[in-house]
């Protein structure tokens, strides 16, 4: 099956399973129901900045974090990897291809929330067309910063699902609001900096200026997926002996 199907159509038949798929578009649907009612109802509740709590906090996190630790870790728990890594195939293509793959899914998703949530409240008469579609677009580039995160933590441990909600639960949920450095790693801030610019906002007070969000999803990205490259490459060679 491997030597029939590219790596990136196997890992999209893996991700799109029909339970998964539903879950996944209903929580993307979230946002956009919530802003839809209230906008139907004739309130204004919906502003710009608003789209962190929306976008940015809940529902990016939560989808690259399903697609990214599903992505490799379910293989790597039933086992099935062996067949792929048997095969004279680059880890660092292996990796490449996964995190294309569930963090495609994830923008996809992300971005198409995003925008409905914008188009959404422009019912009510405030245009956030221009803000759905920049924290769409941020939202995208820190999903796939996530999604390289999330795998990287599947190839280390089986328990990546609770480490990662942990990270951003904690780390940029808890810690984020206390401790300044924290803000340093984190994909959130990150993701904020770069929607904020986009919108038209500026950078927030406490936040991380633009240009340094745009560096720190670069490197989550490089070294995330370094490191998950490395544990295959590790993976295999415990096999072998």
């Amino acid at each position: 099956m491997i030597e029939r199907l590219p790596l990136v159509a196997l890992t999209l038949r893996g991700l799109l399973d029909r339970k998964r798929t539903w879950l996944m578009l209903a929580l993307a649907a979230v946002p956009v129901l919530l802003v839809g009612l209230a906008a139907g109802a004739g309130h204004r509740v919906v502003e710009a900045h608003n789209f962190n709590l929306l976008i940015v906090t809940t529902v990016l996190p939560l989808i690259a974090l399903v697609f990214g630790t599903a992505a490799l870790g379910s293989e790597l728990e039933e086992g099935t990897v062996v067949y792929l890594l048997t095969k004279p195939v680059r880890r660092s293509r292996i990796v490449v291809a996964k995190v294309s793959v569930a963090a495609g899914l994830t923008a996809a998703l992300i971005f198409a929330s995003s925008l409905a949530t914008g188009l959404a409240a422009s019912l009510s008469g405030n245009d956030l067309v221009r803000a759905g579609t920049a924290f769409g677009v941020a939202s995208a580039l820190g999903g796939v910063a996530y999604v390289a995160l999330f795998l990287a933590l599947s190839a280390f441990t089986t328990r990546a699902l609770a480490i990662g909600l942990a990270y951003v639960m904690l780390w940029e949920g808890v810690l984020g609001g206390l401790l300044e450095g924290t803000r340093m790693l984190s994909v959130r801030q990150a993701t904020l900096a770069l929607g904020r610019e986009w919108a038209g906002l500026g950078p927030s007070r406490e936040g991380l200026s633009y240009e340094q969000g745009l560096v720190i999803l670069a490197l989550f990205i490089v070294v995330a997926v370094s490191l998950a490259t490395w544990r295959l490459s590790r993976y295999q060679l415990r096999g072998g002996d």
